[in-house]
């Protein structure tokens, strides 16, 4: 299984039973919009809701921290996701927030976890079905296990790492011209990192570059 799928490869394998789409809509606060909201109103069919506010460290002062290995576990089978299945993650956010989704499964163990090329958009674009409301229930096991090499800490970054880092923000987070949209978070960037904003890699539609 990729790391990205197509559109057309989800339509055609979702009947599979380990085929398990996952919404991770998030949204800045300024946009006053819920992903949980809006994927009770439309995701598609048997996805589950993957809540990147609810599955972090929620004792960090920091947002968005990783939780431990047992807590994201246990959330994600509260949300019937196996660490076995194919998932397929998306999402409907201009931030592109799938990527999180993806990089969390991945982090804690999962075995064949991908993003949907162009997402929810591309979706709804091409007239593919939805659903709404909560999900079914879904018995699953989720046994997880944090990938070393894979997060570093303040510290390390503090200290030097000895290899670039890499800013994904637009650039106007990045150079200060533009306040951070999250409160309490100062603009500007960590001294001698390089920018990269993630919108560069995606094409109008939302697919990714090659």
């Amino acid at each position: 299984m990729d790391d990205l799928v197509s559109t057309d490869w989800l339509a055609q394998n979702m009947a599979q039973a380990d085929v398990v789409p996952v919404d991770s809509s998030w949204f800045m606060p300024a946009l006053k919009r819920s992903g949980y909201d809006e994927f009770l109103a439309s995701h598609i069919p048997s996805a589950r809701f993957f809540d990147i506010d609810a599955v972090a460290d929620t004792e960090s002062a920091a947002l968005h921290m990783l939780p431990t290995a047992e807590a994201f576990g246990r959330a994600m089978e509260e949300i019937g996701i196996n660490r076995t299945d194919r998932i397929v993650v998306y999402d409907n956010s201009p931030t592109r927030t799938a990527a999180r989704g993806w990089f969390m499964l991945r982090h804690f163990g999962a075995e064949r976890v991908c993003l949907l090329d162009g997402g929810f958009q591309k979706w709804v674009a091409e007239g593919r079905p939805t659903e709404s409301g909560e999900p079914r229930p879904r018995p699953a096991r989720f046994e997880a296990v944090e990938r070393g090499g894979e997060v570093v800490t303040l510290r390390q970054v503090r200290s030097g790492l000895g290899v670039p880092l890499l800013d994904a923000r637009g650039r106007g987070r990045f150079e200060g011209t533009e306040d951070d949209p999250r409160p309490g978070v100062a603009s500007g960037h960590i001294p001698g990192a390089k920018n990269l904003s993630f919108t560069e890699v995606y094409n109008p539609d939302g697919t990714m570059k090659p």
